[in-house]
């Protein structure tokens, strides 16, 4: 009996799960912060809610993933393939990037964006130069992204 299958759910459960704990966790943190700026200044609602969801990438990114190892092995689209032990680990290696980046990006990203809330919140005008500082902690996810679905294309199934 090969474990394949079980491995690669794993992987997919993986990417999608500790990315979108982490983005919940960012997007908590910003969202604390947006309140507090809210309380006082509500017409700032729209500049707050893009910061706010930034952190909220990386578990798109996790899901992403989690979708695309799930429809190769068939588990959407069609009927679920036969995989060896090796496939299955790869599957899982090829989650790893993008599973422990995102977690810890989107937490780093939270606490940014809570700081260019509150930035915001005193001097509205500088709302994009703090969005430019939130979305730089977004490339290290963006490359994990890559590092994963490079990973996860040469895997034949």
């Amino acid at each position: 009996m090969s474990y394949g299958l079980v491995l690669s759910i794993i992987g997919a459960a993986l990417a999608a799960g500790l990315a979108g704990i982490g983005s919940a966790i960012g997007v908590s943190i910003a969202g604390r912060a947006g309140n507090g700026v809210l309380s006082e200044k509500p017409e700032l609602f729209g500049r707050v809610l893009v910061l706010q969801a930034l952190p909220g990438t990386q578990g798109i990114y996790g899901f992403l993933l989690g979708v695309l190892i799930m429809q190769k092995i068939g588990l959407i689209g069609g009927g679920v393939v036969e995989l060896s032990d090796w496939q299955g680990w790869a599957l899982l290696g090829a989650s790893i990037p993008i599973a422990i980046v995102g977690l810890v990006s989107a937490i780093a990203q939270g606490k940014i964006a809570a700081t260019s809330i509150l930035m915001t919140g005193k001097r509205p005008e500088l709302m994009t130069r703090g969005m430019t500082m939130t979305a730089i902690v977004e490339t290290y996810a963006i490359l994990a992204l890559l590092v994963s679905i490079l990973l996860w294309s040469t895997i034949a199934v």
